[in-house]
C-alpha cells in the first residue's frame, strides 16, 4: 500500500482540472477515455465516471485531467474527487490495464547534436514523461527511473535528462559522440520495443538540508511571476527542447526584478547558455514584460 498524495491544478479551460500524482500511474504514453464504455480497460476511469459530472477522463503518467459537465463548479467537487483518487491509488488500484504487447512496437529513435558537444540528444516517436526529470548518476536513477540507470551502465555516460519524447545524455571527456552514438541510439530503441518500465516513481523533490540542489516551488504563482512561466512555456521552452534541453522558473525578486531559471539537459553546462540566456531568454522578457525585468539568471546553468 502506497502513500499517494493527490494535488490538484487549474487550467487554462475551467471545465478541466488536473489531479497530480506524485507517484507514476502509468508507464508512459497517455489515455484519453469520453465515457464509461471506452474505459473498460481503466477501472480508475470507470470510478469517475460513475460521477455525474464528469464528461472526459484523461489519464498520463503522473497525473489525471477530468472534464465536467456544466452541472457543477469545480470549487465544489474538486476536493472530494481528490480525496476519492487519493484512497483509490493508495489501495493500488489498478489505473490503466495495459495490454502486453503481442508484436513489436514500431519505435524509431534518432541521434541528434545539440549546441552542447557533451550533450547529445536521443529522440523518439513514443511519449517517455510527462514530467521532466534529470538523473546526475546512476544512485539517483536506481531509485526512480530503470531506463536511466540502465543507460548510465554505459561508462562513459555523465547525466541522463528524459523528457517527452527525448532524451538528453550528458558524456565524459573519455569518448567522442561519434565513436558511441549508434550503440546507445540501438539500446534506447530496444529498450523502449521491448516495452520496460521508463520511470515507475518520480525522483524525490525534498532535499536534505545540506543539499545544493534545488526543487521547483509548488505554491501557485500569481502577478508577474505567472506571466514569466507563461513566456517560457510558450516561446523558449520549445526552441531549448529542440536542443535536447530544458528551462525551468525557479523565481522571481519583485524587488531586484531578477528572474532565477534552472538549465536542464543540454542547456546546462553548455557553452552557449550564457548568451542564450542574457541574448535570447532576458531580451524577450525585458521586451514581453516591461520594467519588469532587469536580469535572468540561471542557478545551475
Amino acid at each position: 500500500m502506497q502513500d499517494v498524495k493527490i494535488t490538484i491544478q487549474e487550467t487554462t479551460n475551467n471545465t478541466i482540472v488536473k489531479f497530480n500524482s506524485n507517484k507514476i500511474l502509468i508507464n508512459g504514453g497517455s489515455y484519453e477515455f469520453s465515457n464509461i464504455d471506452e474505459a473498460k480497460n481503466s477501472p480508475l476511469a470507470q470510478q469517475l465516471f460513475y460521477l455525474p459530472f464528469v464528461k472526459k477522463v484523461f489519464i498520463t503518467a503522473n497525473f489525471i485531467a477530468v472534464q465536467r459537465f456544466d452541472i457543477v463548479e469545480w470549487i465544489d467537487v474538486q476536493e472530494e474527487v481528490a480525496t476519492q483518487l487519493e484512497s483509490y491509488l493508495s489501495d493500488d488500484g489498478i489505473v490503466v490495464n495495459e495490454e502486453p504487447r503481442s508484436k513489436k512496437e514500431a519505435i524509431e529513435v534518432y541521434a541528434e547534436v545539440t549546441p552542447n558537444p557533451a550533450v547529445m540528444k536521443f529522440g523518439t516517436n513514443k511519449s517517455l514523461t510527462q514530467t521532466d526529470v534529470e538523473y546526475k548518476n546512476i544512485e539517483e536513477a536506481s531509485k526512480s527511473s530503470p531506463l536511466a540507470q540502465a543507460i548510465f551502465n554505459f561508462p562513459f555516460v555523465k547525466e541522463v535528462f528524459i523528457s517527452d519524447n527525448y532524451i538528453s545524455i550528458t558524456k565524459y571527456d573519455m569518448v567522442e559522440w561519434n565513436e558511441v552514438f549508434a550503440e546507445v541510439r540501438t539500446f534506447i530503441r530496444e529498450y523502449l520495443v521491448a516495452g520496460k518500465t521508463i520511470i515507475h516513481e518520480l525522483p524525490n523533490q525534498e532535499k536534505t538540508k545540506n543539499s545544493d540542489k534545488v526543487k521547483q516551488p509548488k505554491v501557485q504563482l500569481e502577478g508577474i511571476s505567472a506571466q514569466i512561466v507563461d513566456i517560457l512555456d510558450e516561446y523558449i521552452k520549445p526552441a531549448v527542447a529542440g536542443d535536447g534541453g530544458n528551462i525551468a522558473f525557479r523565481s522571481y525578486d519583485e524587488q531586484n526584478k531578477v528572474v532565477s531559471v534552472i538549465l536542464q539537459g543540454a542547456c546546462s553546462g553548455c557553452p552557449s547558455s550564457t548568451a542564450t540566456l542574457k541574448n535570447g531568454i532576458e531580451n524577450l522578457l525585458k521586451e514581453m514584460l516591461p520594467n519588469q525585468i532587469n536580469e535572468v539568471v540561471a542557478i545551475n546553468g
